[in-house]
This record gives structure tokens, C-alpha cells and sequence, in this order.
């Protein structure tokens, strides 16, 4: 059925040369493992820049980039301005997502979603306590680093396991992933905000609600609301909290619910029937304000939060996340590379992450809190616990805070990530190819 509508699709629009060569990269683009495959690419491309030509590699992000006029400079390095400014648009498509699954998705109903949070929870608390009980003296503020959960890599590889993967462990994952990122988003801003500026913060707080305020009343222009998050984004900046929260304030403000209801898309459609099926043609004014009339209704009869997403998530999965990638983890790999908190890090992903989840889980199913989903054992649920050990993308986000005054540090716990998610993937992955299937977890 999905093939015919799509054929239907195709059919209103002429082809011309051009979609020759965008179909089949198009098509490519769809794979959910490609995300993942340009991540690993950007990564083994900072690792070979750093360790070959170390100098130009730190040269290149150190750049100075920014803007001066009069009296006004606002100028930062070009690995800040990709942390903290393209970043933030990773952290508002975060921000959609979870504001959807909370209208729409997994988190809306709290039965079904009791058990994702808890061994999130449980994925958060066991690692940071690992890291704790095993770091070394005075490295303490890089407990936050092994608690998070990178979803690119975690999709992949539950992608190529294919229907090794039961739908219940896959919605289960992904649910526990965005609750993982709800937790790294409040660790970011609890325990590595720098000093408050008060006035910046009640300046940012204001404009939040207005932009709530705007939402409720019907203004939902985008360039004004570009405009007022370019500026929230500023208060930030300025606040002491970090900017890349503000990404994820405005995106749990936009709206996940349409404007315009498919009833009343049905009713003017009808009404205009006969003009729309080939029939007479009213004036050209007639006409454009009749197309201009269906053009709003179709696009608000989406909601904004799924149209922001689909629009921005091929930007940030191919564009951001590299570019993030390329600018973080280009570590020097010698002996004096690995330190105390490079065993802390990889020990809190590879052990802490299936231990806490697994545990969590198992107490909450035996206390009769939540249960397993349909079709997932517990050696499964190990399996999926170990592949939420890949931290990647929001551990290395962390560790910029965690070690901001210990480059030796820093490059240790970058080694720790990269190890430790890599082992985390494989150990995953091996647990649910080897796991036979039962009459149990057959879909």
C-alpha cells in the first residue's frame, strides 16, 4: 500500500534530469545506517588528521571566527562555535523528539514508558558510580561522561542485526535513548553550568515565554521565531548556562500538535472539487489566493514540531554530527595518551551502562512496576543494554566541560569514549547475534 501511494506521489510532479541523480542518493540518505557510517568516517578522519598533522588539525579549529562591529566583537574559536553554536540545533532537534514522543510517542502513555525510563535511569546512576569508585584523585567532575547514550550509532547497529533485533527491544532502545538524553540535558545543566549571570538568565527566561506566548496566540512565523531564538540563544551565551540549552527549551516549547485538523483540509477541498478536478478556471487572483489557501492548510494540517524535524534531521545526522565528529575527536593515541580516567570512562560504558540498565529493569519487572516488552528475554535485554554503552557523540560533549582545564585529561577521556563505545557496540551486537531464537522473541 505504502509503494502505491508513493507512486501516486511521484506521478504529480515532472521528472527532470537532475532527479536521476538525486533518487539514488536520496534513497541512500534513507538508510538508517548511514548516519552512523559518515560519524565513523568524520571520526577515523580526526584520528589520522590529529595523529599525522597534529598541528594544523588544532591550528584549523582554533581559528578565530566571528563578528566585529564598532565597539560590538563577538568573536570565538571555530571548534566553539561548532559546540556551542551548531550544536544547539542538534540539541533542538533533541529537544523535538522528545517533546513528540511525549505528545505522541512511547513517553505519552507512563505504563508503557515506566520501563525505558527506569533503566535509563539505572544506564545513568551505574556508570557515574563506576567512574566515582575507580577515577583517579581530583578527576571527579567527569562523572557525567559514560551516562549518556549516542542514538546514530545504536539505530546502526540495530540495523544491521535486522530482524535479529525484536520490535519490542528496538521501541524499548529508543524510548531509553531519549530518556537518556533527557538526563545528559539536566547533568549538562546542573553540574557543568559555569557562574549565573542572573539578568542574562531572567532576560533568556523571558523570551522562552514569549515565545510560548507567541505559540498560544497563533504566531508561528519562522523567520520571527528564528529572529527571537537567535536572541534567546545570545542570553545564553551570556547567562552562564550553557548555550546548547536553549536549543533544547525552544525545542520542547514548539508546538507537536497540528494547526489545522484534516477535517477542514477535507471540507475546503471539496468545496473547491470542481476547479481542482479540471474545471472552469476562476480569474488569476481567484486562483492564487484558492492555491495559496490549500498550500497553508496542507502545511499546517503537520505539526510544527514534525515538520522542523523532518526538515532539520538530514542537517544534523549528516552535517553537524560529522562535522562535531571531525572538530572532537581528533585525539594524539601514545602511551602517555591513556591515563586513569581513560579505564574509568571505558569500564562506565562497557560494564555500567548493561549492568544498570539490566538491574533496573529486572527490579522493576519483578517488583511489578513495568514488563518486558513482547518478544524480549533478558539476555536480549543485556544485549540492548550493551549497546547503549555507545556514548560517542554526547560523552564527548561532556568531556569538553568535565576536563576543560586538563588537555591530558581531556585526550584520555576522548580515548576512553572511543574505546569504550566501540567495545560496547561489538559486545552488543555479538550478545543479540548469538542469542537463539525462542518462540518467545520471535516477532
Amino acid at each position: 500500500m505504502a509503494k502505491k501511494n508513493s507512486e501516486v506521489t511521484d506521478d504529480l510532479f515532472p521528472k527532470g534530469r537532475i532527479d536521476r541523480v538525486i533518487a539514488p542518493i536520496y534513497r541512500y540518505l534513507q538508510v538508517e545506517t548511514t548516519s552512523g557510517v559518515i560519524l565513523i568516517i568524520a571520526t577515523a578522519l580526526a584520528l589520522f588528521w590529529a595523529n599525522f598533522a597534529g598541528n594544523s588539525y588544532h591550528a584549523l579549529w582554533e581559528m578565530p571566527l566571528g563578528i566585529s562591529i564598532g565597539r560590538f566583537d563577538f568573536t570565538r574559536s571555530l571548534h566553539w562555535w561548532i559546540n556551542d553554536g551548531l550544536m544547539t540545533l542538534f540539541f533542538f532537534v533533541v529537544g523535538l523528539e522528545v517533546k513528540g514522543e511525549i505528545i505522541n510517542g512511547e513517553l505519552k502513555n507512563p505504563k508503557t514508558a515506566s520501563l525505558p525510563i527506569i533503566a535509563a535511569l539505572g544506564g545513568m546512576i551505574i556508570p557515574a558510580v563506576i567512574y566515582l569508585m575507580t577515577c583517579p584523585p581530583g578527576t571527579t567532575a567527569g562523572w557525567g561522561v559514560p551516562m549518556a547514550t549516542d542514538i546514530a550509532f545504536v539505530v546502526g547497529c540495530m540495523a544491521i542485526l535486522g530482524n535479529r533485533v525484536p520490535k519490542g527491544l528496538h521501541v524499548m532502545i529508543l524510548t531509553l535513548a531519549i530518556a537518556d538524553d533527557i538526563g545528559a540535558i539536566i547533568v549538562i545543566a546542573v553540574g557543568y553550568s559555569g557562574a549565573i549571570d542572573g539578568d542574562y538568565l531572567l532576560i533568556a527566561l523571558g523570551l522562552l515565554a514569549l515565545t510560548h506566548f507567541f505559540f498560544k496566540v497563533g504566531i508561528r512565523n519562522l523567520i520571527v521565531h528564528i529572529l527571537l531564538g537567535a536572541v534567546i540563544w545570545l542570553a545564553f551565551v551570556n547567562s552562564g548556562i550553557h548555550a546548547t540549552l536553549a536549543g533544547v527549551a525552544l525545542g520542547l516549547l514548539t508546538p507537536a500538535i497540528p494547526w489545522v485538523n484534516k477535517g477542514a483540509i477535507n471540507r475546503y477541498v471539496l468545496k473547491i472539487g470542481d476547479f481542482l478536478a479540471g474545471g472552469p478556471s476562476p480569474d488569476n487572483e481567484e486562483q492564487y489566493k484558492i492555491f495559496r489557501t490549500l498550500q497553508k492548510c496542507s502545511c499546517e494540517s503537520v505539526s510544527m514540531q514534525e515538520r522542523l524535524i523532518h526538515v532539520l534531521h538530514p542537517w544534523v545526522s549528516y552535517v553537524i554530527m560529522p562535522l562535531f565528529a571531525l572538530a572532537n575527536a581528533g585525539v594524539i593515541i601514545r602511551g602517555d595518551s591513556f591515563s586513569g580516567v581513560t579505564l574509568s570512562i571505558g569500564l562506565g560504558l562497557v560494564l555500567g551502562k548493561p549492568i544498570g540498565i539490566f538491574l533496573f529493569s529486572f527490579a522493576a519487572v519483578k517488583m511489578r512496576i513495568a514488563k518486558l516488552p513482547a518478544g524480549v528475554s533478558l539476555k536480549m535485554l543485556l544485549g540492548g543494554g550493551a549497546l547503549a554503552g555507545i556514548g560517542f557523540t554526547m560523552s564527548l560533549f561532556v568531556s569538553e566541560f568535565a576536563y576543560v582545564n586538563s588537555r591530558s585529561l581531556l585526550d584520555g577521556a576522548k580515548i576512553g569514549i572511543l574505546f569504550g563505545s566501540f567495545l560496547s557496540a561489538l559486545i552488543g551486537m555479538l550478545i543479540i547475534y548469538a542469542h537463539k531464537k525462542s518462540p518467545l522473541n520471535k516477532e
